[in-house]
């Protein structure tokens, strides 16, 4: 159960623009990530794989469209 406060503060948080919302959601989020001084390394390094492999013709991207879609879809069942 949330307490009280902490109820009070999301339904406020809740309240603002889609793009105060993201920002925050990145700065707790952020804030979640430091403890593991790795993670950022891991990522890029995640990144540098993925990109390589798409330019190297190893895997193909998907579609965006395609990808919320198949989301959609599962999340109906």
């Amino acid at each position: 159960m949330v307490d009280r406060n902490a109820q009070a503060l999301a339904d406020q948080l809740l309240a603002l623009p889609s793009t105060d919302r993201a920002r925050l959601a990145e700065l707790l989020l952020a804030s979640l990530e430091d403890r593991d001084p790795g993670a950022a390394a891991a990522w890029d390094h995640e990144i540098d794989r993925r990109a390589a492999e798409l330019a190297g013709g190893r895997v193909s991207g998907v579609a965006a469209a395609d990808v919320f879609a198949e989301v959609e879809r599962r999340l109906r069942r």
